[in-house]
């Protein structure tokens, strides 16, 4: 008599499970391996230059290939570090984005504090301009800038362009500061105004505190965006001695093949010593966010 056997159900459907569980986990190495092939083309393209600019600084070849030098020397460091090329370009790029970055930062929260705590129909409005000031190419206003500046005798003053370094940094500076202020809670001010604060002591004492890593935020990117910027100070300055260093480096750079690459690749890792500084020392107030806990009592 033949004897019926029941197929093994259970055993197939965990055979099915097991083959999904592989397939899946294989689509998912292959996932990571694609997405971590285009993080490492990404990053070369950011390493490969700093590599050279490295190798190039203290490359006895004046060669824009990318290469391992000969012989390792430090002369073209020596080339550089002088008053003309090094010392007064950096010290006036110190001047102006540090009084720049000072005033964009106190006017930022200055102007942040009534767009955060205050309602007003004209509140949205001013926000949306803002918002569109900050997308405002430099380039588009320059011209305009240009003319202003020669009618009121601001050309060639390094005050007029700290103060237009600073204003045009504003919006993107009020928008930001703006953002990090709303994360503060409006019961600590209550708070301060019932035992009798008024605001620029709600402000100082009480918001100012709160939002540290904000105003870091703030402070690094206008800072460094200052740091970088060629064309206000080519435009707005003209004489050699007031040049920052961001100017200054164009002339490094010739139209007939005798460009000192390793002058150049010295010069860049000096200029981008006060940015990476500046970073390093205001980064630990970037670790924590916003210091709330224990500020609130549930």
């Amino acid at each position: 008599m033949a004897v019926a056997v029941k197929p093994r159900t259970g055993s197939a459907r965990h055979d099915r499970v097991a083959a999904t569980s592989v397939s899946r986990r294989r689509r998912s190495l292959l996932g990571r391996a694609g997405v971590d092939l285009v993080l490492l083309a990404v990053s070369s393209a950011y390493v490969l230059p700093l590599l050279w600019m490295v190798l190039a600084s203290v490359s006895d070849l004046n060669s824009f290939r990318l290469k391992l030098p000969d012989a390792l020397t430090l002369d073209n460091f020596d080339a550089v570090l002088d008053v003309d090329t090094t010392y007064r370009p950096m010290l006036n790029s110190l001047l102006l984005c540090g009084f720049a970055t000072l005033i964009t930062v106190a006017v930022s929260v200055l102007a942040a504090y009534p767009l955060s705590r205050h309602r007003s129909r004209l509140r949205r409005p001013f926000l949306y301009t803002i918002l569109f000031s900050t997308g405002l190419p430099i380039t588009a206003v320059m011209i305009p800038v240009y003319s202003m500046f020669v009618q009121v005798d601001l050309i060639d003053s390094m005050p007029g362009t700290t103060l237009f370094l600073a204003a045009s940094a504003l919006p993107f500076g009020i928008w930001l500061m703006k953002n990090f202020m709303d994360g503060v809670p409006i019961v600590l001010e209550e708070a301060a105004r019932i035992d009798g604060a008024n605001s620029m002591q709600v402000l100082w004492r009480v918001v100012l505190p709160l939002m540290r890593p904000g105003v870091t935020v703030v402070t690094i990117f206008t800072f460094i965006g200052m740091w970088g910027n060629f064309f206000v100070p080519f435009i707005l300055l003209l004489s050699p001695e007031k040049l920052p260093a961001s100017v200054s480096v164009f002339t490094f750079l010739s139209a007939h093949d005798q460009t000192q690459y390793g002058q150049l690749s010295a010069f860049s890792l000096l200029y981008s010593l006060p940015v990476v500084m500046l970073y390093l020392l205001l980064s630990r107030k970037l670790g924590g966010g916003f210091a709330l806990g224990g500020a609130l009592k549930g």
